[in-house]
């Protein structure tokens, strides 16, 4: 609700799980069954109020899953591929031509929630690692039936979804895919494959085009978090304090927990982990949506970053991108666009990039942990995290 009271156009909510067995952290709101349709309809008309539209981010974790719950505690996550992912060493299991089947379903049935919940349209999540990236992607994507080996055969996956879920909801449902514009697979660990590059991005982003998507949200990265995504800092200290959580999880868990915990060792760690960090943060996806947009006819998002008037309005007028999206910086600055009206370029206070809100996510309500931004005032620090406990902030 501070989003749409501080006047963007349109929010796009997070990661939404489609199943329960498909969520990434067990406190997500989730729209896996007809009983969550009046949550998301509440929700969705208070942000009406606010003359702001409401899209919902159809999500699955596949192998990327955090904290998998106690419901899913005896349950291997599904995947396109049976390897472990690279950096937390989270285990999956290839799916079957049933389960890819079931997972299609679920998706269908999801979009179906969201439409009659009052949502605006929903956004497919096939970026950041998660499920439908495990098959995208060719640095991850290890089968060798139809749904593996060719990058036809990679999107299949994709391209199956968007026409049930087209053929469920109709042509008049606004549905667009949030996608890598390159994988950047091998950005930690550079004797991995690298995954998808932007001319194959780009072929897909065509065949969804074809298939009746209405906008493309570029991002990047093959897992999450990634050094490109969310650009910026790794703030291994707080990781330190929250991370001890996915150590049940992760085969390879341990072995980070170590790298962070002990302040000699974190330069090993970033020694990997800042190799490909030579770009600028603000906007660090311009150049692969610029590329996407040239390639297609419907409208391209950009995510990255964003928090100056100038940077924006310089992307849109050079037809980088058509729109931008931005996450972290209203965190920081819920009233950002109203900031923007009034002429200013940018807000007194802007985000730090620091990313200590990701790392503490994984244990602690969504906020802007950066004590600086708080003249070092921690109490006013955390009256604004749990601000949003509060049941008069949706009065």
């Amino acid at each position: 609700m501070k989003f749409a009271r501080g006047g963007v156009g349109a929010i796009i909510s997070s990661f939404v799980p489609i199943s329960i067995e498909g969520r990434i952290l067990p406190n997500f709101a989730t729209i896996h069954s007809d009983d969550r349709i009046p949550f998301w309809r509440k929700l969705v008309s208070k942000v009406h109020e606010s003359d702001c539209k409401y899209i919902l981010q159809l999500s699955h974790s596949g192998r990327q899953r955090d904290v998998g719950g106690v419901e899913n505690a005896q349950r291997a996550p599904l995947s396109s591929t049976s390897r472990m992912e690279s950096v937390h060493g989270l285990s999956g299991q290839s799916m079957t031509h049933e389960q890819i089947q079931k997972v299609i379903r679920e998706f269908v049935q999801a979009a179906r929630r969201a439409r009659q919940a009052g949502a605006d349209g929903i956004e497919l999540h096939a970026c950041h690692g998660y499920l439908i990236t495990q098959f995208l992607s060719s640095g991850i994507n290890d089968r060798t039936d139809e749904y593996g080996g060719s990058l036809e055969n990679r999107a299949r996956f994709l391209l199956e979804i968007i026409r049930a879920i087209r053929r469920e909801v109709g042509r008049d449902f606004h549905l667009q895919v949030k996608i890598n514009g390159t994988d950047y697979n091998n950005a930690v660990f550079f004797w991995h494959p690298r995954g998808n590059t932007i001319e194959e991005t780009i072929q897909i982003c065509q065949w969804m085009e074809k298939e009746g998507v209405d906008a493309i949200h570029v991002s990047t990265g093959s897992f999450f978090p990634h050094p490109l995504n969310p650009p910026g800092d790794f703030p291994l200290e707080e990781l330190s304090h929250t991370y001890g959580s996915m150590l049940s999880w992760g085969k390879r868990a341990f072995r980070n927990y170590i790298l962070f915990r002990y302040r000699a060792l974190r330069p090993l760690f970033l020694l990997f982990w800042n190799r490909i960090k030579n770009r600028p943060i603000e906007g660090i996806n311009l150049r692969d949506s610029q590329r996407i947009k040239q390639n297609v006819k419907i409208p391209v998002l950009c995510t990255g970053g964003f928090q100056t008037a100038s940077v924006i309005r310089r992307a849109l007028e050079e037809e980088k991108c058509d729109a931008v999206t931005l996450a972290r910086s209203l965190i920081a600055n819920p009233d950002l666009v109203k900031i923007f009206r009034r002429g200013d370029d940018g807000p007194e206070r802007p985000c730090t990039y620091c990313n200590k809100c990701l790392v503490n996510t994984l244990e602690y309500p969504v906020g802007c942990y950066e004590l600086s931004r708080f003249g070092g005032n921690y109490q006013k620090m955390m009256k604004e995290v749990m601000s949003v406990f509060r049941p008069e902030a949706l009065d």
